[in-house]
């Protein structure tokens, strides 16, 4: 976590360059035939303009020198970069708790009986929700308040007056809506996760026949599933879609919960094994790791699933307002945009196709680690090429933002893990979980 912390303060120490300076580093590109010259003026919209001009004075919106708007517009990517890394780190990080609530309370409301067993291992890992969605706000609430409009080009009051679309959505796109829903959805999420932990953990103290508490937390499921649906999706659309706020999916509630949810279901198999190496978790055997290895298969299939037709179907259509999200990833993020395909479907189709190699504990590590790395990079490839565009790298700040939330992460996952019975023991489908096998 501390070299974390220093990798994004590093970040910030250094992300903000002068207009000299920047103009000097576009005039080495160019001469040294860099990606990034002159030559990319054609990627600066008219909103994009507005929106780099922020901070710079009058002269900035009026003047109409292509060059200066060009590295003004460049120097204000170099500034978004840090609060992109710790934006990007951040809600990758809570997407994974949330994706296990969701798998958490989908187990209890169809009663499944396999995996009461890992029941503990969730509740663990949904602890990090509160903390982890809190700051997801916060750095999103920031990046339009003491920052400068770094991540949602809609919190600009200037951009906002020079763009009809935007405009259009300002009942829905504004700051306090964003923080109030914000709000909403995280309150709902985390009173879910803590009835249902009071509850698994009463019915572990429960009389004999006494099972009050899981007919209690099977009610308050079936409500939370129904406020999932609706909250994930507008979830995705605030703090996700709206750095692009010209562009929309209606696909992309499913898409972005495809990845949480895998992304969930991935660390439960990669915290279950280690657990098990430690020798804790004895009543977990090779058929509840084959079974979440499995979730893991499909639902990388159907992660796929969703990313070809969102991606085919606009491509196909080529109506330029929609074609344009893509393009613009293609262009300039062409290794991390089809590299994430690679690792998100390929990968896991030829390491976990076989039913055998679900029950080998390193192969399914292996894969669990490229799965995370390859959605990691997918939540990169959503948000930076509307804010840094082709100034994108993985280096220290988005190393070090991984570093400080994943120290994070498993400082309240393991703190929560290690304050109750690793077994739920009270679940009255335990027994048959217990004695689960092919």
């Amino acid at each position: 976590m501390i070299l974390g912390a220093l990798g994004v303060g590093y970040g910030f120490m250094t992300s903000h360059k002068s207009f000299e300076e920047v103009e000097h580093l576009l005039a080495e590109e160019s001469h040294h035939g860099g990606g990034h010259g002159e030559a990319d003026a054609h990627h600066v919209t008219p909103s994009q303009d507005a929106h780099a001009a922020e901070g710079h004075g009058e002269e900035a919106h009026t003047s109409v020198d292509a060059h200066s708007k060009h590295v003004t517009h460049v120097q204000h990517q170099i500034a978004n970069r840090p609060w992109s890394a710790l934006y990007v780190a951040a809600f990758f990080f809570m997407m994974i708790a949330l994706g296990v609530l969701a798998f958490y309370a989908i187990q209890i409301a169809s009663q499944a009986g396999w995996s009461p067993v890992l029941f503990r291992v969730m509740e663990a890992i949904t602890a990090y929700l509160l903390p982890g969605a809190l700051i997801v706000l916060i750095i999103a609430v920031a990046s339009g308040t003491i920052g400068h409009y770094n991540i949602f080009i809609w919190m600009d009051p200037d951009v906002v007056a020079h763009d009809k679309l935007i405009q259009g959505k300002a009942g829905w796109l504004n700051i306090g809506g964003f923080a109030i829903r914000g709000l909403i959805f995280i309150a709902g999420w985390v009173a879910y996760r803590h009835f249902a932990r009071k509850f698994s953990i009463a019915q572990d103290n429960a009389e004999p026949g006494d099972i009050s508490n899981f007919k209690k937390a099977f009610r308050i499921t079936a409500g939370f599933l129904v406020f999932f649906i609706y909250t994930e999706s507008m979830m995705s659309w605030d703090w996700i879609m709206s750095v692009d706020p010209h562009w929309f999916s209606t696909l992309f509630g499913w898409y972005v919960f495809a990845s949480m949810f895998v992304s969930g279901i991935t660390v439960i198999a990669l915290m279950s094994i280690y657990l098990k190496s430690k020798g804790y978790l004895a009543f977990v055997n090779e058929n509840h790791l084959h079974d979440v290895a499995k979730f893991m298969f499909g639902i990388s299939i159907f992660w796929t699933y969703l990313w070809f037709s969102q991606f085919m179907l606009i491509w196909y259509s080529n109506i330029p307002e929609e074609v344009t999200y893509f393009i613009t990833r293609i262009n300039d993020y062409k290794l991390p945009f089809f590299g994430m395909v690679v690792m998100n479907f390929l990968f896991p189709v030829l390491m976990l196709m076989n039913a055998n190699y679900k029950r080998m504990n390193w192969f399914v590590v292996m894969a669990g680690i490229v799965i995370l790395l390859g959605h990691y990079v997918d939540i990169f490839n959503m948000i930076m090429p509307a804010t840094v565009g082709d100034r994108w790298f993985i280096g220290i700040p988005e190393i070090g933002a991984v570093l400080l939330f994943g120290g994070l992460f498993i400082f309240v996952v393991f703190l929560s893990l290690s304050k109750a019975s690793l077994l739920a023991k009270g679940y009255p489908l335990m027994k048959e979980s217990e004695d689960f096998h092919y």
